[in-house]
């Protein structure tokens, strides 16, 4: 090869790499949506996030709100990159904020999913899902945040909505907290009944255990996919394959592992936006129940509706089917 054509080769080389250095974005917002205090998720997730610092060479700021909208919405504007949400605020991030599934967790016992669940103290006399649903009328309800998949849409759906009953209007008193705080508060017996889920009563159990042991589940919902990692579709390629390659490879040793084992996890694994479609069944199952019971729909507006929730249904199905 003569000189001139290995200074070509040296000189584009070189471009390539500063073009990719430079489109690389050093210095990325990570929100962490707001299952419980601020300082407990701080705690638990900082050791992950100093340690995506040190491998990626990535600043790392972390962003949380006080709800589940704040973190969409900060990635709506893009002042974050790279979350981790529930499948409900991950599909709102796909629907209005650029964003795309890019991997999920996975539980500390090796599972992809976990549990919805209603939990009452421990000396309640409500035993299951029918005494909540004939006693809901003298009940206090703590419910989940708007854009929660196990605290809002599953239970929303499978605990009242398959029993026509409104949790938002048809108990005494209704109140939206996250995981935490609403498990705190049934400990404290300020309500009788909450949405929960699996994977907040094991972190209640290392947080407050004291508490934990005053908490009793009383309904469990079918198996929910495990929490998404999503990132702006935008987001540059050289940036994404350091997050991705660092996620994915996380937990591969004894410290890694206990700092995952914290977070009530073992692993992320490699997903994508199609693990979001068994919520967007439930939402359109909630929205058609809804339909069918409004009354001040005419005829031909509720068969109109109903045709177009069918015919996404249907949609949906066929995106299952071809993976």
């Amino acid at each position: 090869m003569d000189r001139r054509a290995l200074l070509s080769i040296v000189a584009t080389t070189a471009t390539l790499w500063l073009g990719a250095a430079q489109a690389q974005s050093r210095e990325i917002g990570f929100g962490i949506i707001s299952t419980e205090a601020s300082s407990n998720l701080k705690s638990a997730w900082q050791p992950l996030l100093d340690d995506m610092h040190k491998v990626t060479g990535l600043k790392i700021n972390a962003f949380f709100a006080t709800d589940y909208a704040g973190i969409i919405e900060g990635m709506r504007f893009n002042k974050v990159q790279v979350a981790w949400m529930g499948n409900k605020s991950g599909i709102e991030a796909v629907d209005r904020a650029s964003a795309e599934v890019f991997a999920k967790i996975v539980g500390k016992d090796g599972t992809e999913g976990y549990y919805s669940l209603l939990v009452v103290h421990r000396d309640s006399p409500l035993k299951n899902l029918a005494d909540v649903l004939k006693a809901r009328a003298s009940l206090t309800l703590g419910f989940g945040d708007p854009n929660s998949t196990s605290g809002t849409a599953v239970p929303g759906l499978y605990a009242f909505g398959m029993n026509q009953v409104d949790p938002l209007k048809d108990f005494k008193r209704t109140v939206r907290a996250n995981h935490e705080t609403n498990l705190l508060a049934v400990a404290g017996k300020q309500l009788d009944v909450a949405t929960n889920n699996t994977e907040a009563i094991d972190r209640l159990l290392h947080t407050h255990p004291e508490k934990a042991a005053q908490v009793r589940e009383i309904w469990r919902s079918p198996l929910i996919a495990s929490d998404p990692m999503v990132w702006r579709r935008d987001l540059d390629e050289p940036t994404k394959k350091l997050v991705r390659d660092f996620i994915l490879g996380y937990g591969r040793d004894a410290r890694e592992q206990q700092i995952l084992q914290k977070l009530g996890y073992s692993a992320f694994k490699a997903s994508n936006n199609l693990q979001l479609v068994p919520v967007r069944q439930i939402e359109l199952a909630r929205e058609r129940s809804r339909i069918e019971a409004d009354s001040t729909l005419t005829a031909d507006e509720r068969a109109r509706k109903l045709k177009d929730i069918d015919t996404r249904l249907a949609e949906l199905g066929r995106q299952i089917a071809s993976n």
